[in-house]
């Protein structure tokens, strides 16, 4: 993590040294000098980190002492940096008189903080001076590597000792694995004759080891293979070792002894001898606990596919193992799910009760066995772990209600839990230095949030976490690195979008405890909670506040803070007197719900992430132009005004965000925003709306556009507008409203803009457009009070990576609507309503083969339950809401068995009661 501070240290003098900028006297060579010995002392973080992470006997205090100062001083140099650049901020940019009158009204104040700058330079490199002697004295290996702290390397990891009681649980302390245990056995005994890697994917203590084991322990397993070799692999692996150890394992089966100088072989005599001894078996290796995704290319080659039904199991935590396989053999994926509540509860009653009362809990101590349970998130380790160690203590209601409050500290301290976070921590320790903090930044959002995508990888951004690589947004990168924390099993999807990407993220509570650990050993956040307390001392560069105090000025006195981001109660007063202190002037990301506008926001000229959420109406005031580094401005769930013209002065402003914006003010100078990706939602019914719309057109790095209330007028102009946006992903048109309805949305494509994915279009439309059949990349479409005489499915049929429609709100005047055979094949959801002409649906043996989701709602012309719904066999949730009661006195037992293989199945007639179906 020193490696972190540093390389963030070294982003910041690269600027100064690289442009012209109007540094004083000799700070340009004192600044270049720093730099050139923060690159020396860079070298030899990679081991120092590395040795401090994993505690090893033979690093001292001293050398974590070592690793802690050289933190500090980086986080000191971007201090002054950034001081600096707050200095010539607020010199006057006229070097004539004006510049001439503060030197004589304010002489000594310039003079002051010239003589600052250059004493804290002084001091910073007295400092590195002592750091880089002092490492020297530690044996500290320089290292250029870019990859993770836990690199390959040829000693042998050892087992933990939870890992190895895995091996050797009894079948009845084994809980929930029934299902997936049954898939692996299919996937084990039949099947293709072809070698077929299988793989369970699973975070840290999932019981991926245990299920495999009790896999190969099964009769028919056993029968199927004439040869099982169990390898463990790890972190750390020599290929070598690992050929030579399934060679004596082999070699043992057949009761014979190995050759004398296989201790001497190369590894290709040894891929040789693996591979002549399976030409002729049907086998399984086991590869447990993979971590390396070059780890098959390196052991391919041993485990020859000699066509005979033979299996590779593999359990790893990273996804991305799996997708390394796939070059060269037939795979299968296992992702083990947590453990339902009612099996978390069964696995933990047997260790926690299981020589006291034969166990089951007690029925006086079940509601705090349901707390301490539901901590766990149905992870079978933490349950293990803990039950066990409840078993050693009194079963009182006082003591495990203790045990409970003070599980976190339990966690810390007790010697039988402790590995839980060892192991989960292996993971933290395989990551490259890049992907630690992005993972280390979800401790800051408060226990059990669900955080959007979006908005952490714009904290990422606005954080510095995030590098440039050509060809890609720094959007499209963070993307990446979320992708890679999801599939390394450290981070969690918990709602997916339509197209299968996450909508909302968290972390397991036994994740989120290492990082808040880790929050100690890093000063990396300081979290303000209820009681005014804060966790850490020192220099703190972040602060999470969940207080709903008023006053919170006492809880945030850090100077040093760089990040604020406050979850707490909309009511709340975040500053005492409306105003930020002046000691964050440093604030690089402000995330927060305030009642009004920080009077003095225009002074914090770093901050390039600003989130406030207000309720009623507000103004963002003039001097929000100062934010000249200002990349996000969130304003969504607010009563914004007109924003000010000074808004067009942001050049480096990506996404802006709110709920109506009003651009009037702005007028052509929206177009000055030239790096804006994200526009939403802005209100177009104004009379100078044509010279807004005008000036979209030169915002050509659009990805999302969303605009409501657009006159019928202006669609000609827009079109033009959209046309110049190649690399729009989004786009949400909905027509002004008046007295008589919708206005006519009247958009000609021409330039079409070829990866669009999501197309909303809310409005009466004359014709069905003829530029949207042509959109290959759309997944969603959304349809609503478009007036059509006819359906329009017939149009979109083409379009072959659909996965949502949402036809609605008068969308068609049509009576019938029929699906055929082949129509919509990857379609998952379905949403057609408030359609009063319809009269029948149709549904051919064929289409919608993998619908999940479909809704029927408002359609109280229909006459009859829609015919051939049996025909959906991946469907989940089927709702036919408010339907005439005619057709429900109609439903017939044909109707109902047409359904009845739906797991979700909701029906209501024109009240809106749920009318109770036969299988209730």
């Amino acid at each position: 993590m020193a490696e972190i501070a540093v390389s963030f240290a070294i982003d910041k003098l690269l600027p100064l040294l690289s442009v012209q900028v109007n540094l004083l006297t000799g700070v340009h060579k004192e600044f270049a000098d720093i730099k050139e010995e923060l690159e020396s002392i860079q070298a030899f973080l990679k081991d120092a980190d590395k040795r401090a992470a994993a505690q090893a006997p033979n690093i001292s205090e001293m050398e974590k002492i070592w690793v802690k100062q050289v933190r500090e001083v980086a986080f000191r140099i971007e201090d002054i940096v950034d001081e600096y650049l707050l200095s010539l901020e607020h010199q006057p940019q006229d070097p004539g008189c004006a510049a001439l009158l503060q030197m004589i009204t304010h002489p000594f104040k310039t003079l002051k903080q010239h003589h600052q700058i250059a004493s804290e330079i002084q001091d910073i490199k007295s400092l590195m001076c002592g750091i880089k002697e002092r490492s020297k004295s530690y044996d500290f290996k320089p290292s250029f590597e870019q990859g993770s702290s836990s690199s390959n390397g040829i000693q042998k990891s050892k087992l933990h000792p939870l890992r190895e009681a895995a091996l050797y649980i009894d079948e009845a302390d084994v809980v929930g694995f029934e299902a997936p245990k049954k898939v692996l056995i299919d996937w084990m005994v039949k099947g293709r004759k072809e070698r077929t890697v299988i793989s369970v994917v699973g975070m840290a203590g999932q019981g991926k080891t245990t299920l495999v084991k009790k896999v190969l322990e099964n009769k028919d397993v056993i029968a199927h293979f004439d040869c099982l070799v169990w390898i463990t692999v790890s972190q750390t692996y020599d290929v070598k070792d690992l050929l030579r150890d399934m060679l004596l394992k082999i070699y043992k089966q057949k009761e014979e002894n190995p050759p004398q100088n296989i201790n001497q072989m190369d590894q290709r005599s040894l891929t040789d001898e693996v591979r002549n001894y399976l030409q002729q078996k049907r086998y399984v290796v086991v590869l447990d606990d993979v971590w390396s995704v070059q780890f098959w290319d390196e052991i391919e080659l041993a485990v020859i596919d000699n066509e005979s039904g033979s299996r590779i199991l593999i359990t790893t935590r990273n996804l991305n193992v799996v997708g390394s396989c796939k070059k060269s053999s037939f795979t299968e994926l296992l992702e083990l799910q947590p453990l339902t509540q009612e099996q978390s509860l069964e696995l933990f009653n047997k260790k926690a009760f299981k020589f006291d009362y034969g166990g089951c809990c007690p029925k006086e101590l079940s509601c705090i066995a349901v707390e301490i349970v539901n901590k766990c998130k149905g992870l079978p380790l933490a349950l293990v772990a803990i039950g066990g160690l409840l078993s050693t203590r009194a079963k009182t209601g006082f003591e495990l209600q203790r045990f409970r409050e003070n599980l976190s500290l339990e966690l810390k301290k007790d010697t039988n839990l402790i590995g839980i976070k060892e192991i989960v921590a292996l993971s933290y320790d395989d990551l490259p230095y890049y992907l630690k903090s992005c993972l280390l930044y979800f401790g800051m959002y408060p226990e059990d949030y669900q955080v959007k995508p979006n908005r952490v990888i714009r904290h990422w951004i606005a954080e510095g976490f995030v590098k440039e690589e050509r060809g890609k947004t720094l959007e499209e990168v963070a993307d990446g690195y979320l992708t890679e924390l999801i599939h390394r099993s450290l981070v969690q999807v918990s709602s997916i979008r339509k197209d299968g990407k996450a909508k909302g993220c968290c972390v397991h509570d036994q994740i989120r405890e290492m990082i808040l650990e880790k929050f100690e050993d890093l000063n990396f956040c300081r979290q303000t909670s209820e009681d005014g307390k804060s966790s850490l001392s020192g220099i703190i560069r972040r602060l999470s506040i969940t207080t709903t105090s008023n006053d919170l000025t006492p809880c945030i006195e850090s100077s040093h803070v760089r990040s604020l981001l406050v979850f707490t109660n909309i009511e709340s007063k975040l500053f005492s007197g409306n105003r930020i202190p002046k000691n964050y002037r440093l604030l690089r990301v402000l995330d927060c719900k305030s009642a009004l506008v920080p009077e003095n926001l225009g002074s914090f000229i770093h901050l390039k992430y600003l989130s406030l959420r207000f309720i009623g109406e507000c103004k963002i005031l003039k001097y929000i132009g100062k934010l000249h580094s200002l990349e996000t401005l969130d304003l969504k769930a607010t009563g914004v005004g007109d924003l000010p013209k000074e808004i067009s002065k942001l050049i480096k402003l990506r996404h802006l965000i709110g709920s109506r914006l009003s651009l009037i003010q702005l007028e052509d100078g929206i177009g000055e925003l030239t790096s804006l990706q994200t526009l939403r939602y802005v209100n177009l019914d104004s009379d100078g709306a044509e010279k807004i719309i005008k000036g979209l057109g030169k915002l050509n790095q659009m990805r999302d556009l969303r605009l409501i209330t657009v006159r019928r007028e202006h669609g000609t102009i827009l079109s033009s507008s959209i046309n110049e946006m190649q690399h729009l992903e989004i786009l949400v048109v909905g027509s002004r409203c008046g007295d008589e309805g919708y206005e006519i949305i009247d958009l000609d494509l021409i330039s079409l803009p070829t990866k669009l994915r999501k197309l909303r279009l809310i409005g009466i439309l004359q014709k069905f457009p003829e530029w949207i059949p042509k959109l290959q990349n759309l997944v969603e479409l959304r349809l609503w009070n478009s007036n059509l005489p006819e359906d329009p499915f017939k149009s979109v049929i083409c379009l072959q990576h659909l996965l949502s429609l949402n036809i609605r709100h008068c969308a068609f005047k049509g009576l019938c609507l029929h699906f055929e055979d082949g129509w919509f094949q990857k379609l998952k959801k379905l949403n057609v309503g408030y359609t009063k002409e319809l009269r029948e649906v149709i549904i051919d043996k064929g289409a919608l083969l993998s619908l999940k989701k479909l809704k029927f709602d408002r359609l109280l012309g229909l006459e009859n339950i829609p015919t051939g719904i049996q025909h959906l066999e991946k469907l989940e949730v089927l709702r036919i809401s408010y339907i005439s009661d005619e057709l429900v006195q109609n439903i017939s037992t044909e109707d109902w068995n047409s359904m009845q293989h739906v797991p979700l199945l909701q029906i209501s007639g024109s009240d809106g009661i749920l009318i109770p179906h036969p299988r209730s």
